[in-house]
């Protein structure tokens, strides 16, 4: 099963200040995320940040923050408890009235509503700290009947054992692993993509 560009969302989870110092490789961690923001802005896939506790932690690294549509801060350590859920399912739209001339045709002749913009049930998820709230965000999104893929190379924990430790139990629950450089290419399909310059350009 490979990616559908059209079907996804990216979620960057707690890039935060005061975090990035200890989480292990961080420099990496970050940079990984930055290109898959960069990636999904420049494809239209949406993208949305989380903070945990910013008042305590700090902002996202700004040129993290900079790339996402919206940030949500939180304080439950699954962003599934912020108002992100809001910004993945967006409400429906009402279906256009026909206007008054056209209510009168008979219904062969009436143009039939636009269809509503299919929901993008395919949520790509990273952050830190791996074994806490991206675990439990990640969790939460299959709660939620979301196709979840985590990006293990843009994911970061203190302890390299606690992160590998997430990454077993998110796999043991469906979740699918990937690298960031697998998302790219599965989202671009081929060679002949208009962006794909673009998109080498950002990986080299």
């Amino acid at each position: 099963m490979l990616l559908d560009l059209d079907d996804c969302q990216l979620v960057l989870v707690d890039y935060q200040a005061k975090l990035m110092p200890v989480i292990g490789h961080a420099d990496e961690v970050l940079a990984r995320a930055v290109l898959l923001a960069r990636a999904a802005r420049l494809l239209g896939v949406p993208v949305w940040g989380t903070e945990q506790n910013p008042n305590r932690l700090g902002p996202n690294a700004p040129e993290l923050r900079a790339l996402c549509q919206q940030t949500f801060s939180k304080m439950h350590f699954s962003a599934c408890e912020s108002d992100l859920l809001d910004a993945l399912r967006p409400p429906e739209r009402p279906a256009p009235k026909l206007a008054g001339n056209a209510r009168s045709l008979p219904k062969h002749l009436q143009k039939p509503a636009a269809a509503p913009e299919p929901e993008r049930q395919t949520v790509l998820i990273a952050g830190c700290e791996t074994h806490v709230c991206l675990l439990q965000s990640a969790l939460g999104l299959l709660e939620q009947e979301f196709e979840v893929w985590v990006v293990t190379d843009a994911c970061g924990s203190r302890r390299e054992r606690d992160r590998d430790a997430a990454f077993d139990r998110l796999a043991n629950n469906g979740v699918e692993l990937v690298t960031s450089e697998m998302v790219l290419f599965e989202w671009l399909q081929h060679c002949e993509h208009p962006q794909f310059r673009e998109l080498l350009a950002l990986i080299k």
